[in-house]
């Protein structure tokens, strides 16, 4: 006999729940976050381990090449990042300068022109600004090594990477297994739109970080910016955040400018310049590369950063945004969960299938009238 409840209860039953699922990922984090992280490593490098297996290297074999070159690649770019915060932390210095002589030059200005406004300090704005950065960069610096260096990074993610690509099968198998005979063919084609989703947003959008990187770097380099290559991989990783995160990214670059530069055309120049590349990125590079098949709601994209902020600090802002992208396409093919992923779709898309869906009940409101 079904049990109906309350809708109240409902609601609790439901509140309960979240609350539960939120309380455990917190107590958990040491075991999920690593977890997670070495899942999605492991999806970005399982197409080389595929085509290694093609190329009958034995299965082992091919998951430890690709491994091999995913640390690599991360202990690359580790190390230039490292040395790009080094050269801006010495530079700190001349930058000191030049706001403390804006400074004084504003202070002449207010003190010719308007009275009874009290000037900046510059050495308050010393001491509140350019010493804590100077202090912070050691410690990010410092502070980076032991990370990249700690047992977690250096031990446990590289072993769950090898074993989430040795036994990618054997987990799908499992999955498949999980469930009645019955709905083993939803699951399925759930598994292959999950893969897909995995495949085209996570892959492609590193695809697209990678061709920003590039183009700012270029476009900084060729207008004589100094530390080019920090501020153009800073700005192309904010890309993910929608709106705000290519905001703070150009904004870096374009104060740098204003304070190193003696002309105002470099800071136009930098703003022109990521401008277009932003207008390339949205209307060309990333509908390309990372394909229309799930597209984010900035709206809730944002949403899930900070909720991804609140649970998991800055893991969580890097794994909730792909998480949300998998938890649209589980949403959108199971009955009574369509709504929550029409919440999770981009609202053009949204608008899309519902002038489509509007159309095609129209035709067969036509076509019923004229049935004989």
């Amino acid at each position: 006999m079904e049990i109906k409840l309350p809708a109240y209860a409902k609601l609790v039953i439901s509140l309960l729940g979240i609350i539960l699922t939120v309380f455990v990922m917190i107590e958990a984090k040491s075991v999920l976050v690593p977890l997670l992280i070495s899942g999605l490593l492991a999806v970005l490098i399982s197409p080389l381990t595929s085509w290694l297996e093609r190329r009958k290297v034995p299965k082992a074999l091919a998951s430890i090449l690709s491994l091999v070159a995913l640390l690599g690649f991360l202990a690359g770019l580790v190390y230039l990042l490292y040395n790009q915060l080094i050269g801006f932390g010495d530079d700190l210095g001349a930058l000191e300068a030049k706001v403390t002589e804006l400074l004084n030059k504003f202070n002449d200005f207010i003190d010719s022109h308007i009275e009874g406004v009290v000037p900046i300090s510059a050495g308050s704005l010393k001491d509140t600004i350019f010493n804590y950065l100077k202090g912070n960069i050691s410690s990010i610096t410092q502070g980076a090594i032991a990370t990249a260096t700690s047992i977690t990074i250096a031990f446990i993610l590289p072993i769950y990477i090898f074993l989430f690509l040795y036994f990618r099968h054997f987990l799908m198998e499992f999955v498949m297994m999980a469930f009645s005979e019955k709905n083993r063919e939803k699951v399925q084609n759930a598994a292959d739109k999950i893969k897909m989703v995995v495949q085209n947003y996570i892959v492609g959008m590193f695809l697209v970080i990678i061709i920003l990187a590039i183009l700012n770097t270029i476009a900084l380099v060729s207008l004589g910016i100094k530390h080019a290559l920090l501020f153009a991989i800073f700005a192309a990783m904010l890309n993910v955040i929608p709106y705000l995160g290519p905001l703070i990214g150009s904004t870096l670059p374009i104060l740098f400018a204003l304070l190193t530069k003696d002309s105002l055309w470099y800071p136009i120049g930098v703003f022109l310049a990521f401008y277009f590349i932003q207008l390339a990125e949205s209307n060309f590079f990333t509908p390309k590369i990372v394909g229309g098949r799930v597209s984010m709601n900035p709206f809730m994209t944002i949403v899930a950063l900070f909720i991804g902020n609140f649970i998991w600090g800055l893991a969580g802002m890097i794994l909730f945004i792909p998480g949300m992208a998998v938890l649209k396409v589980i949403f959108d093919e199971i009955p009574g969960l369509e709504p929550y992923g029409f919440l999770l779709g981009d609202t053009k898309a949204s608008k899309e299938k519902t002038e489509t869906r509007t159309l095609r009940d129209k035709i067969n409101r036509v076509r019923g009238r004229f049935k004989v």
